[in-house]
């Protein structure tokens, strides 16, 4: 009897006492330090050094094949979407994840596969954010989509 009421009193205790579940991302946060500032100019640059990291990105998945073709809808400095309805929520993000001195140092680049097109709306869009190391250059430290 005394375990029944022991097992009630858990099961009565877990349900009153509000407890918050929350999923946070994987996300492996660049240190600030280590990181350049970057601007607008570094646009070109940036673009290029996509062509070898959107495919090291995207191609870990089994459907790396539809990943292969890619054109660039977004590429901004993170604090230049501030405003930008569309990308602004990405800074918020991005200071969450790993801090303002990261998200200030930080581009967005959203992609589109257009062989995704017809087969799935979630992976026709993809964003990463990166940044520039000391050491390493230009670095994707989070995959969004």
């Amino acid at each position: 009897m005394m375990k029944k009421i022991g097992i009630l009193l858990s099961l009565l205790t877990l349900c009153l006492v509000p407890f918050q579940l929350t999923v946070q991302a994987k996300v492996n946060c660049p240190s600030g330090e280590q990181l350049i500032e970057t601007s607008a100019n570094d646009k070109d640059e940036l673009l290029e050094a996509l062509k070898k990291l959107v495919p090291s990105t995207y191609s870990e998945s089994d459907y790396g094949n539809y990943f292969s073709k890619w054109d660039v809808e977004t590429a901004l400095p993170l604090p230049k979407t501030v405003g930008k309805a569309k990308d602004e929520v990405y800074y918020k993000m991005a200071q969450n994840y790993c801090g303002e001195k990261v998200a200030d140092k930080s581009w967005l680049v959203r992609l589109h596969f257009p062989l995704w097109e017809g087969k799935s709306d979630s992976a026709v869009e993809g964003q990463v954010y990166l940044a520039k190391s000391k050491e390493d250059g230009w670095f994707v430290w989070h995959r969004y989509k």
